[in-house]
């Protein structure tokens, strides 16, 4: 196992640079995941951490060796794509143990290292099945598998899971969450699903532009997302955004709607009267008029149910608002929604700068 250090890389095709001065350090045993949208350049930084892609400039260390001229090979990482790049015409034990046969072990050192990364990945009973015998989830451990046999300092994964239907994707972070909880091997793990970051990864990194806009636990950044881009895109449903101006009496303060409602906020956010800010309300915050804070109303515009949970889009001044109830709550299409939200639970971003408040 062995820590990461990312030292101010920036990566640029000609003149067109995707990563602007990244800075990161992931400690011996990290889980950590990368996560942004499309295009945000976490798949160049995890592919130049391999050693994939070349570094334009500053340095990745690896166990406290700098391996900039360093091979993949030689940087003893192992990595998992999102294609599973199993050998057809090879058996499942064949395929996890080719790495190693071409690393020069005897056969006896490579059978008993794959007979427990398949314990360990339940493949016990599948070894001597081809690729195309395999399920699609079933051929993504059998390449998890083949990491593991190698025994690396760094495991990285570059969205492993986006082949895989719904109910095989929640699985398999399952399988991936215990996996490292077994070797304890430090990993990165890119994503553009903020819920496969949430549930994996000790600490969450959210790219955009190439930049980091934020790093933290999952729970930090839910709770207090530093600027208007983390706040949507952490959390499912998303974070629903009002515009409004500050105004209020005797110290506390409110954000004023366009139509006129006030949303009662919190008396130590750093807000000045007049201000122009966003709100940000999560859906799952609301709860059942008359519960204390601020009364929120508007007509019902959608009703969603999921089984213990609905989903209600009402119309609060304008636009379009998501809120999670109460399986039972008596939603109703085109009736009158009534919710509150506690003081507590509301965001305040500058809508100059968009950081929070």
């Amino acid at each position: 196992m062995a820590s990461v250090e990312l030292r101010n890389i920036r990566k640029s095709y000609g003149a067109h640079g995707v990563i602007h001065g990244v800075s990161l350090s992931v400690p011996d045993g990290e889980f950590i995941a990368l996560v942004g949208p499309s295009g945000c350049g976490k798949s160049t930084l995890l592919r130049m951490i391999a050693g994939l892609e070349e570094i334009t400039e500053g340095e990745i260390a690896i166990g406290g060796i700098v391996v900039n001229g360093m091979t993949p090979r030689e940087r003893n990482i192992a990595m998992v794509f999102q294609s599973y790049a199993l050998y057809p015409h090879m058996t499942v034990a064949e395929n996890m143990g080719f790495n190693l046969k071409l690393a020069g072990e005897t056969k006896p050192a490579i059978a008993a290292r794959v007979a427990e990364a398949a314990r360990m990945l339940d493949l016990t009973a599948l070894l001597d099945r081809k690729p195309s015998q395999l399920s699609g989830g079933q051929r993504q451990r059998v390449a998890m598998g083949r990491a593991v046999v190698r025994n690396p300092a760094v495991f990285l994964f570059d969205e492993p899971l986006s082949n895989l239907d719904a109910k095989l994707r929640v699985q398999m972070r399952s399988e991936i969450k215990t996996l490292h909880q077994k070797v304890g091997t430090t990993s990165i793990y890119v994503t553009h699903d903020q819920i496969e970051a949430m549930t994996l990864a000790d600490r969450i990194v959210v790219l955009n532009q190439g930049k980091v806009e934020q790093e933290g636990t999952p729970i930090e950044l839910y709770k207090k997302p530093a600027n208007l881009f983390v706040a949507a895109f952490i959390g499912s449903p998303a974070m629903n955004l009002l515009e409004g101006i500050i105004d209020g009496e005797q110290g506390q303060p409110a954000a004023r709607l366009s139509d006129g409602t006030a949303i009662r906020i919190a008396p130590d956010r750093k807000v000045r009267p007049g201000q122009a800010i966003t709100v940000g309300l999560r859906p799952e915050h609301f709860n059942p008029a008359g519960n204390g804070g601020t009364a929120l109303a508007g007509q019902t515009l959608l009703v969603e149910p999921t089984g213990a949970q609905t989903h209600v889009v009402f119309d609060l001044a304008g636009q379009p608002v998501t809120a999670v109830v109460d399986g039972e709550f008596p939603a109703r299409y085109g009736a009158r929604f009534e919710a509150s939200v506690s003081i507590d639970q509301v965001h305040v971003f500058d809508r100059g700068t968009g950081l929070a408040l």
